[in-house]
């Protein structure tokens, strides 16, 4: 189940309540499902009692327990505990994760991009000549882009021409470009939702061209836009304090284990997995990240994402394949399938970051 469908499910138990006089409030739009923050639990939590208490006149624990109460009968819920003011932790029984395993393996890369096509928004994204506002600014524009919008970038000044070759930041003919209603270059011209932004990070502190294209890009979009960039830092070294080499590694080990699978005549097939709740949370939260990262132009949340989402997925991969005379089983296909899903997210990503996920490393 993805974190879209468990906004829908919420969103039900508050119209049941208001519809039952138990609340007196305006059903919102939606309701924002992430997963559980310090002294939560389960697979993913929600903040909406909070929300509505004002509204409502009473205790956001009241309105919690009054939500719960209908969330409880949800066959798709194995437990929801109230914790803290008034959060709402929701714990999936296992065919929810088969679910979301299910709907990322058939979207693929595009597993949290926009399924409507263009959004209708079109954004000019202008930049200063300075290699790391030139490479965030590419980013945010890949990320737009996979949420639906048209973007069109514009660099104020002469870029150096290494920024392109080297590192991969594509400035090329966008910014003669006009944007229109239908996505394309022609009809009704839609500069009445035009939207301009100017990424401004901190100047990276030293030329990061020598560390190539993907450690390169990597040393300048990882960290927050107010932090400076550590160049060259350790971005080439192949070891777990490098937060670039766990990411691919993580990537390459799932290939991995495809490809040993397929040796040993089974396939991926989602099903249910056990003490893989963090993966999963992360897995299905991905969508959230990316819409997140277009509206606030901030590529270093999908980085540190990626990274979250690596860090879930190494505990559970020594266990994919069979050992010794092991037969494989419905749980190994299970985990094979889950461990494809964090592959697939982890290159989707790399990919929006404008770096490559290789199958061997």
């Amino acid at each position: 189940m993805t974190p879209a469908e468990l906004s829908r499910t919420v969103l039900h138990a508050v119209r049941r309540a208001v519809d039952e006089g138990e609340l007196s409030v305006t059903v919102p739009e939606r309701v924002v499902i992430a997963p559980p923050g310090p002294g939560g639990c389960g697979d993913y939590a929600t903040s909406i009692a909070l929300q509505l208490a004002r509204a409502a006149g009473r205790p956001p624990r009241d309105v919690a327990e009054i939500l719960r109460a209908r969330l409880l009968g949800e066959q798709r819920f194995t437990d929801v505990v109230v914790t803290g003011p008034g959060f709402l932790n929701l714990s999936l029984r296992g065919t929810a994760s088969a679910g979301l395993v299910e709907e990322i393996l058939r979207r693929g890369r595009r597993y949290g991009h926009a399924t409507t096509g263009f959004s209708g928004t079109a954004v000019q994204l202008r930049c200063p000549a300075e290699v790391r506002a030139v490479v965030v600014a590419d980013a945010v524009a890949r990320v737009l882009r996979s949420q639906g919008d048209f973007v069109r970038v514009e660099c104020e000044g002469r870029p150096a021409p290494q920024w392109e070759s080297v590192l991969g930041a594509d400035l090329a003919t966008r910014g003669s470009r006009t944007a229109y209603r239908d996505g394309t270059t022609r009809g009704p011209r839609i500069a009445d939702r035009d939207v301009t932004v100017r990424p401004l990070p901190v100047p990276a502190p030293g030329d990061p061209l020598p560390l190539g294209r993907d450690a390169g890009r990597w040393a300048l979009l990882h960290p927050a836009a107010h932090d400076r960039p550590r160049i060259p830092g350790d971005h080439l070294v192949q070891r777990e304090s490098n937060p670039l080499f766990r990411v691919r590694y993580a990537h390459a080990r799932t290939r991995a284990l495809l490809r040993n699978a397929a040796d040993l005549g089974f396939h991926p097939e989602p099903g249910p997995v056990s003490e893989a709740e963090a993966l999963v949370a992360a897995l299905g939260d991905h969508p959230r990240v990316l819409a997140a990262t277009a509206t606030h132009h901030t590529p270093d949340r999908l980085a540190r994402h990626l990274v979250t989402v690596a860090d879930a997925a190494m505990p559970l991969l020594p266990a994919v394949l069979p050992l010794g005379e092991e037969k494989p089983s419905a749980a190994h296909r299970a985990r094979l399938a889950l461990a494809e899903a964090a592959g697939t997210v982890l290159a989707g990503g790399l990919s929006l970051l404008g770096i490559d996920a290789p199958d061997h490393l």
